[in-house]
């Protein structure tokens, strides 16, 4: 006959079975989701540019073809992540024009170290609802840039804001976007990435 001391007993087991089980899966999945945020950069990428996620700006092929006379001013943020011996800057002043037109503007890098570098570039706008209406014809985002020793390299961006911003009453009031750059060594995301296939190949993976 089971007493209720050992139905208490049993009980604890269970939760303290239960408790073990959440926490072992918990810990599964998130080195699976730390894999897959690697593993799956151009889907994530894909992701931004579909939705304007965290403000990622969208690309285009061509101009629209309406203009609307609301403006907007474009001001032009530029950063550069540790590692990195460069000096990016935005060249050109921050442009007010018409929604729907296109403009065309200039970063700059320039190498300050002794060597040669290389690195790629992230961006996002703010405020971030505005990444979806923004969109770029040309951009250097997302591709390794090379720089000589003491080489300095404008980089121009081609961009309009989709007058459809017009019809977001979250936009309403909205007369200003930033576009911001940052720039990452190449040599951090290969290694983060080498590390992350080594620890999903398991030990031994490399002999």
């Amino acid at each position: 006959m089971t007493t209720q001391q050992d139905q208490t007993q049993i009980k604890e087991t269970k939760a303290s079975r239960t408790n073990r089980n959440l926490a072992i899966g918990l810990a599964v999945f998130v080195s699976c989701m730390v894999g897959v945020a690697y593993a799956a950069v151009p889907l994530y990428e894909l992701f931004c540019k579909v939705t304007g996620y965290g403000g990622t700006t969208q690309q285009a092929s061509t101009s629209p073809v309406d203009i609307i006379e609301r403006k907007m001013t474009v001001r032009f943020d530029a950063n550069v992540a540790g590692g990195l011996e460069w000096d990016f800057k935005a060249v050109s002043k921050p442009v007010t024009m018409k929604i729907g037109e296109t403009a065309e503007i200039n970063y700059q890098v320039t190498n300050v170290g002794v060597a040669p570098s290389a690195g790629t570039a992230t961006f996002n706008v703010t405020p971030l609802a505005a990444g979806i209406y923004f969109n770029k014809l040309d951009c250097f985002c997302f591709t390794y840039q090379e720089v000589k020793a003491g080489e300095a390299v404008k980089m121009p961006v081609v961009f309009f804001v989709d007058p459809d911003i017009d019809k977001d009453p979250n936009l309403a009031t909205v007369d200003t976007i930033t576009l911001s750059y940052t720039f990452f060594p190449k040599e951090r995301e290969e290694a983060a990435l080498t590390e992350t296939q080594n620890n999903k190949a398991g030990p031994g993976a490399e002999s």
